[in-house]
């Protein structure tokens, strides 16, 4: 179920910058929250520059290079894996396409497994087992 996009400005990176990014960005979602790689998918979606205003300036008109990402991960998922994502995600923003840390910003929508699905079906049934052990750790967290 993981899935992070990435909106970008049109022209601002390379083909294999996208490419690294994207891998980069699946591989990141297997390690945190210990995802099989085939249930994790990344997007770009590109951004005309005379569609992107940054800081009240056009990006088209000079304005900054600032990525914005969003991603999604189950209900139940520790503060510190989301946290993780947050941090590392925007590194790695930094790192391949060289932008200002400072201007990057993302956010994390938390679903619940019944409103996500998979296949048709809610994820809630189809991963009923891991989601109940996620409860119960952060049921345990919490205590």
């Amino acid at each position: 179920m993981p899935v992070v996009n990435f909106h970008l400005v049109e022209g601002r990176a390379t083909p294999q910058q996208e490419a690294a990014l994207l891998k980069a960005a699946c591989a990141l979602y297997c390690e945190v929250l210990r995802a099989p790689l085939e249930r994790v998918r990344a997007f770009i979606t590109r951004h005309a520059p005379a569609h992107v205003l940054v800081a009240g300036e056009l990006v088209g008109d000079g304005g900054p290079h600032a990525p914005v990402f969003d991603f999604i991960v189950l209900e139940g998922r520790p503060l510190e894996e989301r946290q993780r994502l947050l941090a590392g995600f925007t590194t790695l923003l930094v790192d391949i396409l060289g932008v200002e840390r400072a201007l990057v910003r993302g956010s994390c929508t938390r679903v619940h497994p019944e409103d996500w699905a998979i296949g048709g079906r809610p994820a809630s049934e189809l991963r009923a087992d891991e989601v109940r052990a996620r409860a119960l750790r952060a049921a345990d967290g919490a205590a």
